[in-house]
């Protein structure tokens, strides 16, 4: 009967305080989002008023900066003796250098611009004989820009008239150090906006040269202010806000007073409308009414045994579990998915190069991803890293690795991620990674992982995220810069790798009839493995060549910056004879320069560089390695057998296969004698050679293997190069032995002038392996 009566009493609910309580809450909360709009709206303008303060103070902290620097020039410049010219040019230019110690490079040009004029722009630099043709009619001094000399190094350009201003003797270009610019517009506060500082090209489009404030400010105004004395001006991107209600503070105001005041009205209403509470009858007590309430035990007191402590927090030195050291290599992080590499790793190595950039003052990175399955996850996660360390990412989506090096000149990060498992099988991924315009390598890689392990990650968390399309631009400046004088018939092979997006549409571009064969992305590699160093791999391409009657067959690994080459007879061109094509041309423009190569590359390599009059430096295999030779030795072009090229002359410095394909075949149908490809190639000196040769290890043993063999193998009286693993060179030919820093192989190659020499050096260096480990299975 009790529990019946509590069931009649169930519909006895007071629905009207129930609808006074609702619909005050939903009052209420309609006054403070409409105080909040009316916050926004009225704060709009004064924000937009900020932003163009902010401006305003860029463009004359800049304008500032620019007449400092013309004072400097011209002061240099005056009454510089100009009697002698042109014979006296070093003089003048020597004077210069005096006079203007910082400039980082000087040249004199004819007071008539002859020599520009007749130039070949593709080699002078358009924006550089455009600044020097537009000097004479200029109004006044003519203005300064901005050049880019490499990755990461942009200079502030000026043309100085020497001698009489109305009728110069001679035309100075001086290139500054763009620091000083850089720090006046980094010192402006930008509030909650963003400022970009950009500069008309000669093309009559604008390049964005900085950026600094709000990436989520999106609003760009269509004009920017003009800083006087240069082609630069300062974009304002105004603030967004989420304003629904009609742009009114009044309206916004009444409606958040009508709210509140209904809200509490309603409250009270609330408040006032019950009656006094009666106690409760028999039928409506609850078991706790009527049961005597007991008092609680008291908890029971520990025994004497030591007190438990509470687990401490993991300190500074513990590493976390799911982090393993072996993928952090020598020149970039790599592991298999789903194993030694997840997303939560991706997110700590996030956090960790995020740490760096932060202690080095850098704010943005871009990061794109190759055409593996396990890119997207991979890159999200290590943009969240990045991110939650307080830095901001320009994602440009399943592009090439050269298109993110391309990405962070053109977004003047220096900063850059490829996600991308290069060349190894579809189960692997990795990180190729630029950190202020740094591949990092060996230490620098070694340190993202320590600071893992301490857990010395930044994670104060506000990076912005933005999506940008950077291949049409990639594409726009190869094929601006690199066209072929006759057509050549080509068949592209992209392994089903990520270049197949890119390459076939630059190759067209530049004037080439394209055979596409693979180039749909698929991370699964349904047809071969997409690494241009196996012969295995080429048989498909070699093929296609032969039945269409191409002209020359392209291949690109799974990231697009390794080139492979075969002719239409099916030689298979090694990537060191075409090192000896591309040392030949930059030669005839840039005599005396460095030209590198890696220790698997063949002998007659050097004799060529010193032919053509260049200066021949082996290095070690890796393509951070090589970039960061190039740095310190200025060297113009670079090669690796495994087919990284690195142009330094009309690029930046980077290893790009797509770009080392176009510059091929612009050489190839440049030839003045009319040439075919097989024809040009005869004169590149081959011996006989075996491509590269692998043997299979466990992880960590090939480099334990190495170093048992640097110390026991005895190679007599033959010359030792022990730089990257062990390389013997004879008169008629060497052998190398090294370890793989991107999968755990051997790796070795055989190159001799005659079959006999090669098989003598094959069998010392077997008798010499099994030496150290008898049970190798050798591939010769």
């Amino acid at each position: 009967m009790a529990m019946n009566g509590a069931r009649a009493r169930l519909p006895d609910v007071r629905w009207g305080r129930l609808l006074m309580l609702a619909g005050g809450t939903l009052l209420l909360a309609l006054a403070i989002f409409g105080g909040w709009q009316t916050w926004l709206i009225a704060d709009q303008g004064s924000a937009v008023e900020r932003v163009h303060v902010a401006q305003d103070q860029a463009v004359q902290a800049l304008s500032e900066e620019i007449a400092k620097q013309r004072d400097a020039v011209n002061q240099a410049v005056a009454g510089v003796d100009v009697s002698g010219l042109p014979g006296s040019a070093p003089q003048v230019i020597a004077t210069l250098k005096q006079r203007l110690p910082q400039a980082q490079d000087i040249e004199l040009y004819s007071g008539g611009l002859d020599e520009v004029l007749h130039a070949n722009y593709r080699e002078f630099g358009y924006a550089k004989a455009a600044q020097l043709m537009s000097a004479p009619d200029a109004e006044g001094t003519p203005p300064m820009q901005a050049a880019l000399k490499g990755l990461g190094d942009r200079r502030l350009t000026v043309v100085a008239p020497i001698g009489a201003s109305q009728k110069p003797a001679a035309w100075a270009w001086i290139e500054l150090p763009f620091a000083p610019v850089a720090d006046r517009f980094n010192a402006v506060s930008t509030n909650s906006g963003r400022l970009q500082l950009t500069q008309n090209t000669d093309r009559g489009g604008s390049l964005e040269l900085m950026a600094r404030g709000n990436a989520g400010a999106v609003d760009v105004e269509p004009t920017g202010k003009a800083v006087a004395g240069s082609n630069f001006y300062v974009e304002a991107v105004l603030p967004g806000a989420y304003i629904v209600l009609p742009p009114s503070w009044p309206f916004a105001a009444f409606l958040t007073l009508v709210g509140l005041a209904s809200g509490i009205g309603l409250f009270w209403l609330f408040a006032h409308a019950g009656t006094p509470r009666r106690a409760p009858t028999l039928e409506e007590q609850t078991l706790s009414d009527i049961v005597e309430p007991q008092s609680k035990p008291e908890p029971a007191k520990p025994a004497a045994s030591p007190v438990a402590k509470p687990a401490p927090a993991p300190t500074a030195t513990t590493t976390p579990a799911s982090v393993d050291p072996t993928i952090f290599r020598a020149y970039d992080v790599r592991g298999v998915v789903g194993k030694s590499l997840t997303p939560e790793v991706a997110k700590l190595l996030g956090q960790s190069i995020g740490t760096v950039m932060r202690e080095k003052g850098l704010r943005e990175i871009v990061v794109g991803r190759d055409g593996r399955l396990s890119g997207p996850e991979l890159a999200g996660a290590l943009a969240d890293g990045l991110r939650l360390a307080g830095v901001d990412v320009i994602d440009i989506g399943a592009v090439p690795t050269p298109v993110v090096y391309y990405a962070a000149y053109r977004f003047n990060t220096g900063c850059g991620v490829a996600v991308t498992g290069s060349h190894n099988p579809p189960d692997y991924n990795g990180f190729k990674i630029v950190v202020g315009g740094e591949t990092l390598s060996e230490g620098a890689i070694q340190d993202l992982y320590q600071r893992i392990a301490t857990g010395a990650l930044e994670s104060d968390g506000g990076g912005m995220l933005r999506l940008v399309d950077v291949v049409p631009d990639y594409i726009e400046r190869i094929t601006s810069d690199v066209q072929t004088e006759r057509p050549l018939k080509i068949v592209v092979d992209c392994g089903n790798g990520i270049p197949g997006a890119v390459a076939p549409q630059v190759l067209e571009g530049i004037g080439c009839e394209v055979i596409p064969l693979y180039c749909d992305v698929d991370g699964t590699f349904p047809n071969h493995h997409p690494d241009p160093s196996d012969p295995h791999n080429l048989e498909d391409l070699i093929l296609s060549v032969k039945q269409t009657g191409a002209d020359l067959g392209l291949a690109f690994d799974g990231d697009g910056d390794r080139l492979g080459v075969v002719t239409r007879s099916g030689e298979i061109i090694f990537p060191d004879r075409t090192l000896m094509l591309f040392a030949r041309d930059v030669l005839s423009r840039q005599p005396g320069t460095t030209i590198i190569y890696d220790v698997k590359c063949t002998g007659h390599l050097k004799g060529q560089i010193l032919d053509a009059g260049g200066s021949p430096l082996m290095w070690r295999t890796g393509h951070s390695l090589i970039k960061a030779k190039m740095r310190e030795t200025g060297a113009e072009l670079a090669g690796e057998m495994s087919g990284h090229f690195f142009f330094k002359e009309r690029w930046y410095g980077f290893d790009d296969g797509i770009y080392a394909g176009a510059r091929l075949l612009e050489i190839l149908a440049g030839d003045i004698e009319g040439r075919t490809p097989e024809d040009i190639f005869a004169t590149c000196p081959k011996g006989v050679s075996t491509p590269e040769l692998k043997v299979e290890m466990t992880e960590g043993e090939h480099y334990r293997f190495i170093e048992k063999f640097r110390e026991q193998a005895n190679f007599g009286d033959a010359t030792l190069v022990t730089i990257d693993g062990v390389r013997a060179d004879w008169p008629d030919g060497w052998g190398l032995v090294r370890p793989s820093n991107t999968t755990p192989i051997l790796v070795l190659r055989f190159d001799a002038d005659n079959e006999e020499a090669l098989k003598r050096i094959q069998d010392v260096f077997r008798v010499q392996l099994l030496a150290v480990d008898s049970s190798l299975k050798l591939p010769f």
